[in-house]
């Protein structure tokens, strides 16, 4: 059960991965088919952590989900694997090996008590899915904001489960687990200063600035540590 409780942190890696995969494959169709990215020729990960509203949304613009997609997909594992997945980490399985029964998804639910995932394939129009860790699901023609290609998964996180929505946290476990995603990984981050500044730091905050400007245009997640530095000095 220890393993259990110190390892709740690859749910990210999980999804970043899955992300990752609908990029490779919109990709590979795009040789083919050039057309494929004309909803989109960003390839991209998104996180945005919403401390207000206690959710961690991951977007990414890779292939989608067709509602029948999302249906057999996460509807299937949502009746059967949930369940067989929380009952194997009760037992105290190696949570880290999850991933090798196609569930990775679902651990999700560690941390999150409800998830909705919003989908656009090029074939299909904009649907969303949604289950709390009960089970059964619901799909619906989408009314969020609209996707142009790609997969949008919402986290609404546990009380105890906070952490995560912490830019530290969320990029310490991005480096730890997620450091070879060939893709880049863009954390929206909150820069708030209410104090006066003076000349110096007015500067100081400009090239704050500048760094996230430069930030955004790189494509490896370890570049965070950019950020880190500046944040520390």
């Amino acid at each position: 059960i220890n393993t259990f409780y110190s390892n709740k942190e690859i749910f990210l890696r999980e999804l970043i991965s899955n992300s990752s995969d609908a990029l490779d494959k919109i990709r590979y169709q795009s040789l083919t088919e050039p057309s494929a990215l004309d909803s989109g020729k960003d390839l991209q990960i998104r996180i945005v952590p919403n401390r207000e509203d206690k959710t961690l949304t991951i977007e990414d613009s890779g292939i989608g989900m067709t509602k029948a997609d999302l249906v057999n997909n996460l509807g299937t594992i949502a009746k059967s694997g949930t369940k067989a997945f929380m009952e194997a980490l009760q037992s105290g399985a190696d949570i880290s090996m999850i991933g090798q029964f196609g569930v990775g998804f679902y651990s999700a639910y560690l941390i999150a008590d409800r998830v909705v995932v919003e989908s656009k394939h090029n074939d299909d129009e904009q649907y969303t899915w949604e289950s709390s860790a009960g089970g059964s699901f619901t799909v619906a023609a989408a009314t969020g904001a609209p996707l142009g290609r790609g997969t949008r998964i919402t986290l609404h996180i546990k009380e105890d489960m906070t952490e995560y929505l912490e830019e530290k946290r969320i990029k310490d476990v991005i480096k730890k687990h997620s450091q070879f995603i060939g893709y880049p990984i863009k954390l929206l981050v909150e820069k708030e200063r209410e104090k006066e500044v003076s000349d110096d730091e007015d500067e100081e905050e400009k090239k704050d600035k500048e760094e996230d400007d430069k930030e955004e245009e790189k494509p490896k997640v370890e570049d965070l540590d950019e950020n880190d530095d500046e944040d520390a000095d």
